[in-house]
């Protein structure tokens, strides 16, 4: 197996203490993570069920929220703009991962409390995924005065232009385009870093650093796997949110898996000898 290597410190001493490994991985390697994925699931499914449960309840309730406050335009663009927090809300996931590898009965502390003790860096990472959000939001609204001017029309009228108007199927592929750049962006700053971030004393810039060389490095795996993240998050908002009960989960696991086989840390006293 292939692997290219970097160096972190001690941040006390200034002084290099351990490499980060990055190993290639095969086309055939997602499988695997899923498979892993939905292992994890079964063998904590009350609390990962749980956990996948109380965001399917956040999202109907921002859902409703805004039907009821009169910003159901804004939905469109939040549900498509998940995939830039979608790291973040898998955070609870890696917790249980990471138990059930230390041998213990994972419990809802692992769930919602698995980032305390990283949670000077991972609020970071949380800053620099609301960049990428936020860019999206502002774009998302661009496009739509780009293309159907400041006049808000109604939820029927709006829906159905999308669908059946030159106007609307050019918004469409123009915004599917620009925010599938935003997001592949997100997604290479994040893949690894926050998993890496929960597992070692490490700075949020170390992550990321260590995020974008392993998709630079598997660029055509990495690629399929954010497609297969992607594909499985849509089916899940198609289900009007309920299929991400199982689905969060199982993709925060197998992210957590595919972390470990394509990360992995080695003390500068091994590598040199």
């Amino acid at each position: 197996m292939n692997a290219v290597t970097t160096k972190t410190h001690d941040h006390s001493s200034g002084a290099p203490n351990v490499k980060i490994i990055i190993n290639k991985v095969g086309m055939e390697r997602p499988r695997a993570w899923l498979a892993a994925g939905m292992e994890d699931f079964r063998r904590a499914s009350a609390i990962s069920l749980a956990y996948g449960m109380f965001w399917v309840g956040l999202s109907i309730a921002i859902t409703l929220g805004a039907y009821t406050l009169g910003y159901w335009y804004w939905l469109l663009p939040m549900i498509a703009g998940f995939m830039f927090i979608g790291p973040l809300v898998a955070v609870g996931s890696y917790g249980i991962s990471l138990a059930l590898e230390r041998g213990r009965t994972p419990n809802l502390g692992d769930a919602f409390g698995s980032w305390r003790p990283h949670a000077g860096q991972l609020a970071m990472m949380g800053v620099m995924m609301m960049i990428f959000f936020l860019a999206w939001i502002r774009l998302a609204t661009l496009l739509f005065a780009l293309f159907f001017g400041f006049e808000v029309p109604s939820p029927a009228t709006l829906y159905t232009t999308l669908v059946t108007t030159q106007e609307g199927l050019s918004m469409l592929a123009v915004g599917t385009v620009a925010g599938g750049i935003l997001a592949f962006g997100a997604f290479a700053i994040s893949v690894v870093a926050i998993p890496t971030l929960m597992d070692q004393d490490l700075t949020f810039m170390e992550g990321i650093e260590a995020s974008v060389r392993c998709v630079a490095r598997n660029f055509r795996t990495m690629l399929l796997w954010a497609a297969i993240l992607t594909g499985c998050v849509v089916v899940g908002v198609m289900t009007f949110y309920i299929g991400l009960a199982l689905i969060l989960p199982v993709l925060g696991h197998a992210s957590w898996h595919a972390y470990e086989e394509l990360v992995r840390f080695e003390p500068v006293e091994k590598l040199s000898t």
